[in-house]
């Protein structure tokens, strides 16, 4: 055998090998993640007697405009105004966390103060503090300012984001050069000025990255309100749902609308990611090439 057909014959095979494994892992991940997506969608849409038996998968028994009309009209309607309080928590907690994350992380980026590598060290070890953890304090905290059991219990300590006050710093990093900064400066712009005229318009893609991170986090948020709240009328879809499915064991009519009520829970953070997946993308390759 010439040394050409060694060359052109023995690495194909563990070429070929290699590219089926990966395929097999690829294959094996998307069924992994889109079967327990695709039974929520079916049984969201079978009835109760359908639901109890064993053709979920199958593509009959449907009745998901029944189901929704169940979901809104169990409890006098109080799913609705579970997902009102969801998208409050979650659109406007976001927004200004988001807000005050990039605002910190630019602020640890471009400023020099006393201590400001140590201040940053305490943010990233306040990242690997589970947030479980942080729910007592929380409660003690609220308990002692008189405001458990309000919106604001729930609201204000998901404004406050370690995780993005990182990616603040790191987005200020790669998408604001000093030289801008110098140049607004020369040209008689504040501080203040800069950052919301200049800076800011700069971090668009950063924020957008760390508001779609604090949403999902926040929509997503369970331990915190069901330490804090008690009033159902201030429960999020995720507290909300959480109640109902233990009702389901003694109370069989609420399986559907737990389940039909968790298919829509998921919509808002599919659609947000579709919306702003252009801006989400760019983000996350900030400072990947100079």
């Amino acid at each position: 055998m010439t040394i050409a057909e060694s060359r052109g014959t023995r690495p194909l095979r563990p070429r070929m090998l290699g590219r089926a494994t990966v395929n097999a892992v690829v294959v094996i991940s998307v069924l992994y993640t889109l079967l327990p997506v695709l039974w929520l969608v079916l049984a969201a849409s079978k009835s109760r007697d359908a639901l109890f038996s064993s053709s979920i998968l199958s593509f009959s028994d449907f009745s998901p405009v029944q189901n929704v009309k169940d979901l809104f009209a169990m409890d006098d309607g109080l799913y609705g105004r579970w997902y009102g309080n969801s998208l409050l928590y979650a659109v406007l907690g976001a927004a200004l966390g988001s807000l005050i994350s990039v605002a910190c992380g630019y602020a640890f980026d471009k400023y020099h103060f006393r201590h400001k590598e140590k201040l940053f060290g305490l943010v990233l070890a306040a990242v690997m503090v589970p947030q479980t953890v942080l729910a007592l304090p929380l409660y003690l905290i609220a308990s002692e300012t008189g405001v458990v059991n309000t919106f604001w219990s729930v609201f204000v300590p998901v404004l406050f984001n370690p995780f993005g006050v990182y990616l603040g710093r790191i987005f200020s990093q790669g998408y604001v050069p000093d030289e801008v900064l110098e140049a607004a400066r020369v040209d008689g712009a504040g501080e203040l000025t800069t950052y919301v005229r200049v800076s800011l318009r700069m971090l668009g893609p950063g924020l957008v990255t760390v508001f779609l991170f604090q949403l999902t986090t926040i929509w997503n948020n369970f331990f915190l309100p069901m330490v804090m709240l008690s009033n159902q009328d201030l429960y999020p879809v995720s507290l909300g749902l959480y109640q109902w499915n233990s009702q389901a064991s003694v109370s069989p009519e609420y399986y559907p609308v737990v389940i039909m009520g968790s298919l829509l829970a998921v919509l808002p953070l599919i659609l947000a990611f579709v919306l702003l997946q252009r801006f989400w993308r760019s983000g996350l390759t900030a400072g990947a090439v100079k």
